[in-house]
């Protein structure tokens, strides 16, 4: 994807006149161009040269967008618009004075003046001349459009102030102009506070960087870094590149990065990235990221990304955008010609075409969306949320499922050894080195706990031969000749007899929510290692969020039923699907997806097939790069809140596109009748040029004052709980997946353990249920079931043992 700048634009018939020419190309696939930011983001393999030659022979001017382009733009275009209006204000003030002033409000002229008249014409002329002059940019630009048949808002002021100042109205000719730059300095002044997030994002980057060449500290500029030099931070500075560390503690502010402002701890073999802050310690790094790769960079690219491209409910905009000017000039002339018809008075009709010329504002409708998108991404990227499109950050409120991967995603992702339990025939010490032999070469988390324990033995390691991974089910190797294997149950069943001591075993681990894996040496089995990841703190509190949010939310995971179904009571899924491999993911997900709108939560390799085929992927931030590239949306912390904090910011920011979509049009829909004179005749009201000119300056600075609302919002605060109901089912086919269901019931009445025990046993007796989690404390009961189960049998059960239930869900 390529980015342009391009010049010259002036409302949304201009975006969409240029979109429709640089999509005509051969070989590009796809055209989007941004009013707000001034910007083309162009698909295709068509040359740049071709590019910027199309854009030119329309009128307009492009050029390769560079990376401080945004905030030079924006400071140029404020600048430019301050002085135009200085100077207009300047003229117009007496322009005003001379020729309506001593009327209206019997203000005292020169007497020079009042008795020549033919020198108060000529004055007035004169100061509206300049005045023009001054302003002649909307001429310019206007009589392009016509000249390229692409009609804007520029031509609409061009031909209403023109039309005042030759039929001598000087002073509307000149207040049309001056009231409309206000309007357009405003509007600048709101879309530079738009593109803040970015901007800040591109002060952070440091300068300089301290390396040590030749054994010696030298301050060098930070272009200069190249991979795998080495660089030292003092206290109190930026880091300036990505790195590793090698020697050094300290603590490092990564506010910018996360949205956390506590800092986190760095010691040896810990990442460091740029523009974060160093706040106490020395620290001596490697850097692993310069330049265009590093995390600020990317993150800086992807929200001008995502504000570069065009949301799916700007299409309505677009395309009346495309037809309104030339609709607006008919409706003028068709304005002026039945005035005069009617009222026999060439100015009088003159004055309502010019008013619904000047108060017309396709600018507002250009700009409903992409200001609302560009607010939206930058609180995200605030908050450590990252939409890599406009789409993205739409289609997040819509979601009504979300899809969560267990490991790294609901859990910490980092596992520990809970149990070494041996066979009869082996030891504890011999099972965990042959389990540590063949785990060594896996990269899977389960196996780094197993090496992790190991290492704290110091128990050596065998050497293997012909190593395997079997995706989903375990590892193999031979160690002198004899045959290894490891894995779950179900796939050392397939190996060996498990003894049912060890199957009874395997049960109570895994209720309590660990991952029980088996061993096999010389095609015997030796023994289990029970693993253990823990839940995330703020899981839990997440999920209850979403599904306050109206949203079903279902666990996919590897694990066996029995982990799986331990994990899923702790955080009250509505569905849980064990036993998945790799590939299950994808499975599931499509035909979720059939269901309702999608969202996947993941953050490992093989989460990406998943994340592509959702209406909506997400990756965790501490996720593998593979994934962060398959994901829609990227979540630099580690924590699942931040989904909830994505599909809120979503809803919010949707509602404001909604809203400004809405003021755009009803704006143009009640303004432009009421200009042509609908309301004369039954009311007598009038709409003057004059105030037609102030409300068209005004419209677009309210619209985009509305999505700078979104700055306000706190996307943290927590959604009230709610029961909600809706028509979506969780019921799929497949072959593959082991699928459970989860229900929590509200129960009053339960006073111990041993009530707790009563409502378990009657509910465990219910065909198709697999188990029942039960807590008089809570005063639930979360249970697991496969096939139908009625609320009225879970009800009559439960209150047959004489509890009240208060709600299903």
């Amino acid at each position: 994807m390529k980015t342009f700048i391009v010049k010259g634009m002036s409302c949304a018939a201009c975006s969409a006149r240029i979109e429709k020419a640089v999509s005509s190309l051969d070989n590009v696939t796809l055209c989007s161009v941004n009013l707000l930011t001034n910007s083309m983001t162009v698909e295709g393999t068509a040359s740049d040269e071709a590019i910027i030659t199309t854009v030119r022979a329309i009128g307009y001017d492009a050029k390769i967008k560079e990376e401080d382009s945004i905030e030079s733009a924006d400071n140029k275009e404020i600048s430019t618009l301050k002085i135009r209006l200085i100077l207009s204000i300047l003229f117009t003030l007496p322009l005003m004075y001379i020729s309506m002033g001593h009327m209206l409000f019997h203000l005292k002229l020169p007497d020079f003046i009042i008795k020549t008249p033919n020198l108060m014409f000529i004055l007035q002329l004169m100061l509206s001349a300049i005045v023009i002059v001054i302003n002649r940019s909307f001429y310019i630009k206007g009589i392009k459009g016509v000249i390229n048949k692409s009609p804007n808002m520029d031509t609409l002021v061009a031909i209403g102030s023109a039309a005042s100042f030759f039929s001598g109205n000087f002073e509307s000719a000149a207040t049309i102009l001056t009231l409309i730059t206000v309007g357009k300095t405003l509007e600048a002044i709101s879309k530079g506070k738009t593109t803040n997030a970015i901007k800040s994002l591109l002060n952070l980057s440091p300068k300089t960087a301290t390396v040590i060449l030749n054994g010696e500290e030298k301050t060098i500029p930070v272009s200069d870094v190249k991979i795998d030099d080495i660089f030292i931070v003092h206290p109190g500075e930026s880091i300036p590149v990505d790195g590793i560390v090698i020697d050094g503690v300290s603590a490092v502010n990564e506010s910018f990065l996360t949205g956390e402002s506590i800092p986190v701890d760095k010691a040896l073999n810990d990442n460091v990235y740029t523009a974060t802050l160093n706040q106490s310690g020395y620290l001596k790094c490697r850097a692993t990221k310069v330049g265009e790769d590093t995390t600020l960079s990317q993150i800086i690219k992807l929200v001008s990304n995502a504000s570069a491209t065009k949301a799916p409910v700007a299409r309505i905009a677009d395309k009346v955008s495309g037809v309104f000017v030339p609709i607006v000039i008919l409706i003028a002339t068709l304005t002026f010609i039945t005035w005069f018809i009617f009222e026999k008075d060439v100015m009088y009709a003159l004055a309502r075409g010019i008013s619904v010329l000047v108060i017309s504002c396709p600018c507002a409708l250009g700009l409903a969306t992409p200001v609302a998108i560009m607010v939206g991404n930058g609180v995200g990227a605030k908050n450590g949320i990252l939409f890599k499109t406009a789409s993205s950050l739409e289609t997040a409120g819509k979601v009504q499922i979300v899809a969560l991967d267990k490991t790294g995603t609901i859990t910490e992702g980092n596992p520990i050894v809970t149990d070494i339990i041996p066979s009869s025939d082996s030891n504890a010490d011999e099972l965990l080195k042959i389990a540590a032999s063949l785990e060594i070469k896996s990269e899977h988390p389960l196996s780094k706990a197993i090496m992790s324990r190991h290492n704290e033995a110091n128990l050596g390691l065998y050497d293997t031969k012909d190593f395997k991974i079997l995706p989903g089910n375990g590892l193999s190797c031979k160690i002198d000749g004899v045959n290894v294997y490891g894995g779950s149950i179900k796939y050392i069943e397939t190996i060996c007899n498990i003894p049912d001591t060890a199957k009874n075993q395997i049960v109570f681990l895994s209720s309590q929510g660990k991952t029980p894996l088996l061993f096999v040496y010389d095609d015997k089995y030796i023994g289990i290692i029970a693993v253990s990841d823990a839940i995330k703190e703020d899981s839990a509190t997440a999920i209850k969020e979403l599904k306050a949010l109206g949203i079903k939310v279902v666990m996919i995971t590897g694990d066996n039923k029995r982990t799986a179904n331990a994990v899923a009571s702790l955080i009250n899924v509505d569905k849980v699907f064990s036993e998945v491999l790799p590939d299950g993911k994808d499975e599931i997900v499509r035909k979720l997806s059939e269901k309702g709108k999608i969202a996947m939560v993941g953050d490992g390799i093989n989460d990406a097939p998943a994340l592509t085929r959702a209406d909506i992927g997400i990756a965790i931030g501490a996720g593998s790069d593979i994934a962060i590239d398959a994901a829609d949306i990227i979540l630099t912390k580690n924590s699942l809140s931040d989904v909830v904090s994505a599909i809120k910011l979503s809803k919010k920011t949707l509602k404001t596109i909604y809203e400004n979509l809405f003021f755009a049009f009803i704006y143009n829909i009640i303004g432009i009748p009421i200009a042509a004179g609908i309301l004369i005749k039954p009311f007598g009201i009038t709409l003057s040029p004059v105030f037609g000119a102030l409300a068209m300056s005004l419209s677009s600075f309210c619209v985009v004052s509305n999505a700078l609302k979104l700055n306000l919002i706190n996307i943290k605060n927590p959604v009230k709980s709610r029961y909600y109901t809706d028509s979506i089912s969780l019921d799929i086919k497949s072959d593959n997946v082991e699928e459970k269901i989860m229900k929590t019931i509200k129960i009053e009445g339960m006073m111990c353990a041993h009530c707790e025990a009563h409502v378990k046993k009657a509910l465990e007796a219910i065909e198709n249920i697999n188990e029942a989690k039960v807590s008089h404390e809570d005063g639930t009961a979360i249970i697991s079931y496969s096939g139908d189960i009625s609320d009225d049998t879970l009800k009559s059960v439960v209150e047959g043992e004489g509890y009240k239930v208060v709600g299903i869900e």
